[in-house]
């Protein structure tokens, strides 16, 4: 499905959830009030809620706080939260004292050793992935 489809589609989800109705006059008055900038047009907002377009950042994140939802989440989808949080589980869990402890050493090392140390890393990631 197309990226701006998927949006409106969350869009009007986090609008119901919030026990609003998803049409462009409701979100238009809601975001304006709260919007620090320029006010939009109703025609930003109707492209918005049909998928045609995707708010800018700074819009993205009023939105997201008007509507009480992350704007990682409004923007991508919930997917995203779960793999940031598995990543994040993924460093927490595996990495030891002797893990953090070299990677403290490598920070300190000029950017061209750390350059090489990298290289040679990767090369014994491709050979036991292979």
């Amino acid at each position: 499905m197309d990226q701006k489809l998927e949006f409106a589609e969350r869009l009007q989800a986090a609008m119901r959830a919030a026990g609003l109705e998803p049409r462009p006059a409701v979100l238009l008055n809601l975001f304006n009030t709260h919007y620090w900038g320029r006010s939009v047009s109703f025609q930003a907002v109707s492209r918005w809620l049909r998928g045609e377009s995707i708010p800018e950042q700074d819009k993205l994140i009023t939105l997201a706080e008007v509507l009480k939802i992350e704007p990682e989440v409004l923007r991508f989808g919930e997917g995203i939260r779960q793999s940031v949080l598995q990543h994040r589980q993924r460093w927490e869990e595996g990495v030891g004292y002797l893990e953090r402890e070299t990677f403290d050493a490598f920070l300190q090392l000029p950017a061209p050793q750390r350059k090489i140390i990298r290289e040679v890393i990767l090369t014994f990631a491709k050979a036991h992935n292979s």
